[in-house]
């Protein structure tokens, strides 16, 4: 196993193994940058050991009144320093380097999935968890490689490298020094154990607030229509002081750990000089040796307390990345070893049943056939599995019985990479992506040229807006950019349908967010959009039933008529209610409209 499920459906998380592992995989194409990285910092940290030497002889020189000498040794000390510091920041940088590049390897695989995972798996593990995992663990892990990686780097070869200077002044300055490793030792070990479950239960109780957060404030209008504010607010409360709980439990954590590391420098420094009075008396070492001991085990607190302290950075990046490592592993949908080849456009479903949860069923054995560029309205009340059904043709989710052929081939047979391209869905929840609007429309076909995308924009009666906008077609629009009303936002989600230019477009309540006053022009773009293709239409508005070819009714998550819009008004049946209904809203709101 390379990843360990959560519960509740959560996405899953990368055991340490897996995360080790994965971290190897994506470091080893960039070997000899790693290696010049470490030898680097390896030299310059044996080039800063001279300081401590030549200090202990300025001493020396200094207790002899040798006053003289002592320039050329400071002459040296500045030598030490420059090179040093040359040589620290080549070899942070080159370290730095390598983690930025194997992070942003890891984003690309980590976005890779995501965009391709199952919308259920998204929907079932909740939009707050993959949300935490977007920003809050990427940041972790970006600002460990930054920041503590490079560090960390440093100090362990600081560590390991004074160590080894200690026994050549003499091994029994390494003895008193190693004094302090036990109680440092155990301390890492101590806080280890302890962080590594607590940070990761820290990011799952985020994740599960934002889930909260998300959900109420994104269907605030819902919470106070129902009354559901004390709820809403017991929930986040709750959620909250789990939160607080985890955090206050990481602040007890890291403060014991402190103390217990001053505990350790108290013991090693105790030691060194108790040895260095010791060599000093007996004649083994003069006073500068002593002197240099003393500074390399002093010169020790610093990238000793920085690797220890680093920990804790390391622990929460380490439980952020087993997040990100766990989406990233996930496996892609297969594509079938023969990908069967749909002959035309036509869609047929077969008696196609779907439930979310079990026992709790959405669709009911659906027959339901569109032939090659047919255009079909599907209208019913709200929760008839109208949106369920386009999805499932779209290919989003799989259907729990029955069949949806392609071109007499099945959605499975033909694999996930033909559907995309054989099938469009357009919904109401479209999205502008920031950046210039031309990029935001090559979204859909790459290499468009310029001319193009004025043609799809043309063909949806968005072309004199787009040209009207500060900048045109490099206006840049979404986040910081200029701002586009509903209405355009959906034209651009039309014009890209237009230059994907599938077979298939499912088009589900996508001129619901236009308002009365855009409604009919969005309407002719949608119809021009589809034109020639074979279209499913969830239609929000029933002046899209009527101009379509065929119509079907849902209810209840079964198909209860279906037929031309005259054909079922005239029958009297569930099409022309909802028909009546819809026309009396508009007479009325007509009336009131020219009352006012």
């Amino acid at each position: 196993m390379t990843s360990a499920p959560q519960d509740s459906g959560l996405l899953p998380v990368a055991t340490p193994a897996r995360t080790r592992a994965a971290v190897r995989e994506l470091a080893r194409p960039h070997r000899l940058l790693a290696l010049g990285g470490f030898g680097t910092l390896v030299v310059a940290t044996a080039v800063g050991l001279f300081t401590q030497p030549l200090l202990g002889r300025i001493v020396d020189l200094a207790a002899d009144r040798k006053v003289d000498a002592i320039t050329g040794v400071v002459l040296l000390l500045v030598v030490v320093a420059v090179v040093q510091g040359l040589l620290t920041g080549f070899g942070v940088s080159r370290i730095a380097k390598l983690g930025e590049t194997v992070l942003a390897r890891l984003r690309e695989r980590f976005v890779e999935r995501v965009l391709g995972l199952p919308l259920e798996r998204v929907e079932r593990a909740g939009s707050g968890d993959l949300t935490v995992r977007v920003t809050g663990d990427v940041s972790l892990v970006a600002d460990a490689v930054r920041s503590a990686l490079p560090e960390l780097a440093r100090s362990v070869v600081a560590i390991v490298l004074t160590f080894g200077a200690l026994a050549l002044l003499d091994w029994r300055f390494l003895v008193a020094a190693l004094l302090a490793v036990p109680v440092q030792a155990y301390t890492a070990r101590w806080y280890v154990r302890g962080a590594v479950p607590l940070y990761a239960e820290q990011r799952v109780v985020t994740g599960k607030l934002q889930q909260q957060l998300l959900a109420t404030i994104g269907g605030a209008t819902t919470v106070r229509a129902l009354r559901l504010e004390t709820a809403h607010t017991e929930r986040v409360t709750t959620r909250s002081r789990a939160a607080v709980d985890v955090t206050m439990r990481g602040v007890k954590l890291v403060l014991s750990f402190y103390c217990r590391l001053h505990v350790g420098e108290f013991i090693g420094l105790a030691g060194v000089l108790g040895v260095g009075y010791w060599l000093v008396r007996d004649g083994s070492a003069t006073l500068g040796t002593a002197t240099a001991a003393a500074l390399y085990f002093h010169s020790l607190f610093g990238p000793i307390n920085a690797a220890l302290v680093l920990l804790d950075d390391a622990q929460k990046a380490t439980a952020g990345l087993s997040r990100i490592v766990g989406v990233a592993d996930l496996p892609l949908p297969e594509e079938p070893s023969r990908p069967a080849t749909a002959r035309d456009a036509s869609v047929t479903v077969t008696g196609l049943s779907h439930a979310y949860d079990n026992g709790h069923p959405v669709l009911h054995g659906i027959d339901l056939t569109l032939a090659p560029g047919e255009k079909v309205a599907l209208v019913g009340a709200s929760g008839a599995g109208k949106t369920t059904l386009a999805k499932l043709i779209a290919g989003i989710h799989q259907p729990r019985a029955g069949t949806i052929r392609l071109g007499g081939a099945e959605l499975t047979d033909l694999g996930p990479a033909a559907v995309r391209r054989a099938i469009a869905l357009v919904t109401q929840e479209t999205h502008v992506f920031s950046g210039p609007l031309a990029e935001d429309l090559r979204l859909a076909r790459p290499g468009a040229s310029d001319a193009e995308l004025r043609e799809a924009l043309t063909r949806v009666d968005a072309l004199t807006w787009v040209e009207a906008l500060p900048d045109g077609l490099g206006t840049v629009v979404g986040d910081g950019g200029h701002r586009l009303t509903s209405a355009q936002t959906q034209s651009l989600a039309l014009a890209r349908l237009v230059l994907a230019d599938p077979p298939v477009a499912i088009l589900d309540e996508a001129t619901a967010e236009a308002g009365s006053t855009g409604a009919r022009a969005l309407e002719k773009a949608a119809a021009s959009a589809v034109e020639g293709r074979t279209a499913l239409i969830v239609a929000h508005r029933l002046t899209q039933a009527a101009t379509a070819d065929r119509v079907v009714v849902l209810d209840a998550g079964r198909v209860v008529e279906t037929g031309t819009h005259d054909e079922l008004r005239t029958a009297g049946g569930r099409y022309a209610a909802l028909w009546e209904a819809w026309a009396g809203t508009r007479a009325t709101a007509h009336a009131k409209g020219h009352g006012s």
